[in-house]
């Protein structure tokens, strides 16, 4: 690395805008996984990790989008759910359950998780180890983490609490059609 002209406080850390650019090209990549942060190879967010390795952030949000696969949902939102297991607390077990996925990988016949192009053989590999702590610490903390998020809920149809407007009589409450 080189050094900053204002000292080594300010160094630059990471990838240049250039190399960022050319992984998230190269083979059509979802992820960019760089120094400490993953990236969106398509859309414009990025997620800083900072206690646990960004492989294992890129593998976690993948594996958020197997476990509740929504195509609607963009990538982002999977981050901000799984974003939660990024302290010094959750690390060590996140990394165990990685390594213990990718071994079930491994087993599988591929190189590692994240590596698996096919959703179905993905699915196969978290079948292995659904009733593992792992595998059920992650499914259930998706279930508040991705769906409480109010930005996701227009993509799903929900207007949201009610309770604070009047409740669901004046706000949909007969507005199925299908009956």
């Amino acid at each position: 690395m080189t050094q900053h002209p204002k000292g080594p406080a300010l160094e630059r850390r990471g990838l240049t805008r250039r190399q960022l650019l050319s992984r998230s090209v190269a083979a059509g990549a979802s992820l960019v996984v760089g120094a400490g942060f993953v990236a969106s190879g398509t859309a414009a967010w990025a997620l800083e990790t900072t206690a646990i390795k960004p492989e294992s952030m890129a593998t976690l949000i993948q594996m958020a989008r197997d476990i509740y696969p929504h195509d609607q949902v963009a990538d982002q939102f999977y981050a901000i759910a799984v974003k939660g297991y990024d302290t010094a607390e959750a690390a060590p077990n996140v990394e165990a359950g990685i390594a213990e996925l990718n071994a079930a990988a491994v087993a599988a016949g591929h190189a590692d998780y994240i590596s698996i192009g096919w959703e179905e053989d993905r699915v196969a590999v978290l079948r292995a180890i659904e009733t593992g702590v792992f595998f059920q610490t992650i499914r259930s903390g998706l279930v508040t983490g991705l769906y409480n998020q109010k930005d996701v809920w227009p993509i799903f149809g929900y207007q949201g609490e009610s309770f604070s407007q009047g409740g669901y009589i004046e706000r949909g409450f007969d507005d199925i059609d299908w009956l």
